[in-house]
C-alpha cells in the first residue's frame, strides 16, 4: 500500500486538498495530512481542516509520494517553509513520486526540480519565474517521470485520478473512477 504525505497550509486551495485526500484514500493509499502548525488550518476560502498530524511528526516517516495542494497564500507559506523543500528533494532524489497542483509547482520549481521537465501550473504562475529550461504545457496534468503537476482546482479530480494510476496501475484507477460516474 502506497503512503502518501499531503502538507496543509493556511490558504491552501480547499478543492484540491479534499479532492486529493479523498480519491487517494479511496484508493486504499494510507494519506498523512500534516500542517504546517500544530492544530486547524483554515483554508483559502475560510474551511477549516484539521490535518492528522503536524508537520514537524510527520517529516520524519518514509512515503511514496508528496503532493502539495495549491492555493494562495498556502502555497507561498509552503514554499517558505524549508521542510517542504527538504522533503520534496529527500523524495525526489530516492526516485519517489513529487507531486504539486495549482500555484504549487513554484515550490517544485524553486527546488530545482522542474529544471528540463515538463510542467504544467495555474496559469501565469511559473511563466514569470524564468524557467529557461522548463517546458510549460497547459496541459491539465503532465507527468514527467516522478514529477507530476497539475493546472488547477478544476483539474484536482484528473490529478488525483492520474496519482492513482502511476502508484497502483489503471485498474485501480478505474475501480476508484466508476463509482463517481464522470461523463
Amino acid at each position: 500500500m502506497a503512503r502518501i504525505l499531503i502538507p496543509l497550509a493556511n490558504g491552501c486551495e480547499e478543492v484540491e486538498a479534499v479532492t486529493l485526500i479523498d480519491l487517494l484514500r479511496r484508493a486504499d493509499f494510507q494519506v498523512v495530512t500534516a500542517g504546517l502548525e500544530d492544530g486547524p488550518v483554515t483554508g483559502a476560502h475560510g474551511i477549516v481542516l484539521m490535518p492528522d498530524q503536524p508537520l514537524e511528526q510527520a517529516q520524519h516517516d518514509t512515503y511514496d509520494l508528496i503532493v502539495l495542494p495549491g492555493g494562495l497564500p498556502g502555497s507561498d507559506h509552503l514554499d517558505n517553509d524549508p521542510r517542504i523543500h527538504a522533503l520534496v528533494n529527500k523524495l525526489h532524489g530516492e526516485g519517489r513520486y513529487v507531486a504539486a497542483i495549482c500555484a504549487a509547482p513554484k515550490v517544485l520549481a524553486r527546488a530545482g526540480l522542474l529544471a528540463g521537465r515538463r510542467a504544467t501550473a495555474y496559469p501565469t504562475v511559473l511563466e514569470g519565474m524564468a524557467l529557461a529550461d522548463t517546458q510549460l504545457t497547459g496541459q491539465p496534468v503532465e507527468v514527467d517521470g516522478t514529477i507530476v503537476t497539475s493546472r488547477s482546482p478544476g483539474t484536482a479530480m484528473e490529478f488525483a485520478l492520474a496519482l492513482i494510476e502511476l502508484l497502483a496501475g489503471a485498474d485501480k484507477r478505474k475501480q476508484v473512477e466508476d463509482p463517481l460516474c464522470r461523463c
